[in-house]
């Protein structure tokens, strides 16, 4: 009889395993595919490193400004790209593995199917345990269009055998936005496709559209108002038939229009409550509505960031194991967080059109600038940032950053936020100079909105 058994070796659930069994419970996670989750195989981490190889044409060409001759064009190989992601990660899949062995944690492999509040089968075996964690994350979802057959998803590009020259990334959110940036970075001619009037749906308006016209400027092709109704394909290419009557023609079709709750087979004899979307419901101790069944990440799809999940695995453990040093449950307000097209965006607390839903009168305090790295040639690229205060209070309630490693500024100053800082903080606060990020603290001319 286990204490814990965690369905799901991603973030939340080895989080949520590791510090279990630190707190001297008997625990065992159930994994079908990899350690890691989808942030470290198919999601965070090799993105991130497959933006890093992206944004090296924009290096190469500074070089020249900063007095370096290129005496030859440089050549870039998918293969060595895509191969050392892979061994990276191979590395990363055995850390997770080591880190759950070095902390008791019994490993079973195979698909955990849940029978009862207290079983789950994998494979022949029943395994029993007086708590269950469900942490499986999610899936991509894709429409159901003609053609459908031609369509790629996210995870595919990360093992692609040859880099397509002319891709079509359909989708407008997170993933859509840094996909169509990475494959242009890496010199494919790019169209995304969104069928909204612009991407990035709940960001600040003005982030949102200063963002599109640096994307097109970096030469991805935007198509907004519309979709793509069917997908045939020849020899040559796969034509994309959009609802505006244009036909595109491409070499591959991605599709990242969003995930859902991955919950396929994972119910046998029990039924917990889900939602619209299939997400579980949980209340405020992530308890579904069957008791001993918890959940965490992305399969209650309140926030589907890898960070979170991390938290609420680390609180549930606690809560279970150690309520004593549980603590309050945790809170989703002011998380920070990052996209990492280019230019990348950083953002933490609330947009413009949000502050004045919930705080009335607002200023705001916005700079656009040509970085100080840009301005011995002619790269046109530009930074945006902006400060929302609550003007009855002087609270910092957003900050948003467009521009080089916005994600690694917005970290920082997410601590300010979190814990109340004023205009009058930030005003007081000596810049680092010569910085971008300077900027946000030397601000002065904000504008009145209600």
């Amino acid at each position: 009889m286990f204490d814990l058994i965690v369905i799901g070796a991603g973030s939340g659930g080895v989080r949520a395993a590791r510090i279990a069994a630190g707190f001297g419970a008997k625990v065992a996670i159930v994994e079908e595919r990899f350690f890691g989750g989808t942030c470290v195989n198919v999601g965070c981490v090799p993105k991130k490193l497959f933006s890093y190889g992206a944004s090296f044409g924009d290096l190469f060409r500074l070089a020249e400004d900063y007095g370096y001759a290129l005496h030859s064009q440089p050549a870039f190989s998918w293969d060595t790209l895509r191969d050392n992601k892979t061994r990276e990660i191979e590395r990363l899949n055995g850390v997770y593995q080591r880190m759950l062995e070095g902390a008791g944690v019994q490993i079973f492999s195979g698909r955990g199917v849940i029978t009862a509040a207290d079983k789950v089968r994998v494979g022949e075996q029943i395994i029993q345990g007086r708590h269950i964690l469900i942490a499986t994350g999610g899936k991509p979802f894709v429409p159901d269009i003609p053609g459908g057959e031609h369509i790629l998803i996210s995870d595919d590009l990360f093992s692609l055998p040859a880099l397509p020259k002319r891709v079509a990334v359909i989708g407008g959110g997170y993933i859509a936005c840094e996909f169509a940036s990475i494959l242009n970075g890496l010199g494919c001619q790019v169209h995304q496709i969104y069928r909204g009037d612009l991407f990035l749906r709940g960001f600040d308006q003005e982030v949102r559209e200063f963002v599109a016209g640096q994307v097109a400027h970096r030469g991805v092709e935007l198509h907004f108002s519309t979709d793509v109704r069917s997908i045939t394909a020849n020899d040559r290419a796969k034509q994309l038939h959009l609802e505006d009557g244009s036909v595109l023609e491409v070499d591959a079709v991605f599709y990242a229009t969003g995930r859902v709750p991955y919950v396929d087979g994972l119910f046998e004899g029990i039924s917990p409550a889900l939602g619209v979307n299939g997400a579980l419901q949980v209340d405020e101790t992530f308890r579904t509505s069957v008791p001993g069944v918890y959940a965490v990440g992305d399969v209650i799809d309140r926030v589907q960031l890898t960070p979170v999940a991390l938290a609420e695995g680390m609180w549930l453990a606690r809560h279970l194991f150690a309520p004593q040093q549980a603590g309050a449950a945790p809170e989703y307000d002011f998380i920070p967080t990052a996209v990492f097209c280019h230019p990348n965006i950083g953002t933490v607390g609330l947009s413009q059109e949000l502050a004045l839903e919930k705080h009335g009168t607002i200023r705001v305090y916005c700079s656009e600038f040509r970085g100080m790295k840009y301005s011995l040639g002619e790269v046109q690229h530009r930074s945006l940032m902006k400060l929302i205060v609550d003007d009855v209070t002087d609270e910092v309630i957003g900050l948003h950053v467009v521009g080089d490693d916005a994600g690694e500024i917005v970290q920082g100053f997410a601590v300010a936020i979190r814990s109340g800082a004023t205009k009058a903080d930030f005003d007081r606060t000596i810049g680092i100079h010569p910085t971008a990020a300077e900027e946000l603290v030397t601000m002065r001319q904000g504008k009145v909105v209600q």
